[in-house]
């Protein structure tokens, strides 16, 4: 770990601090970097917001990818204050940053009362095990959506 990732960590932190102190929504923050650049950030906003996606992470990922005009985080680092939840951890995953330094882990969390170990738990269940009631219908319709993308010429592949 290099002192550049240090500075940006506590960055994250004190995101997460401020936000908090504002009552936007949990003790969370996040910075998204390149070269050596702030392009996004972002505090938890869910409460305030009224917009349960509205997470550290997810916000700086929107913010960062405006910034560089693409969908794609190529050649970012992502920090955040503690280790993402399952939401994030997707949301950056499909953002693709070269690499993501988290502070906290998801254990400090749960024990601050933001628990997702039902979700970890629930995500290898078959859908129609999850406390989710969960049901399928339509999936030829959809399939055929699906079946059209593979064949359109001027998509833009993700």
């Amino acid at each position: 770990m290099h002192d550049r990732d240090l500075h940006y960590l506590r960055e994250a932190i004190a995101l997460a601090r401020a936000g908090m102190d504002r009552n936007d929504g949990g003790p969370f923050g996040c910075v998204i970097v390149k070269d050596d650049e702030i392009i996004g950030s972002g505090n938890n906003r869910v409460t305030s917001s009224n917009d349960p996606t509205a997470h550290a992470e997810v916000v700086a990922i929107r913010e960062a990818c405006r910034a560089l005009g693409s969908f794609q985080l190529d050649g970012c680092t992502l920090y955040t204050s503690c280790e993402p939840c399952p939401m994030c951890l997707g949301a950056i995953y499909w953002a693709r940053p070269d690499r993501v330094v988290y502070a906290g882990a998801r254990q400090d969390a749960a024990a601050a009362g933001f628990d997702d170990q039902l979700i970890y738990n629930e995500l290898p269940l078959p859908p129609a095990e999850r406390r989710l009631p969960m049901e399928q219908a339509l999936r030829q319709e959809a399939c055929a959506v699906f079946e059209a993308w593979g064949r359109k010429a001027d998509k833009t592949a993700y």
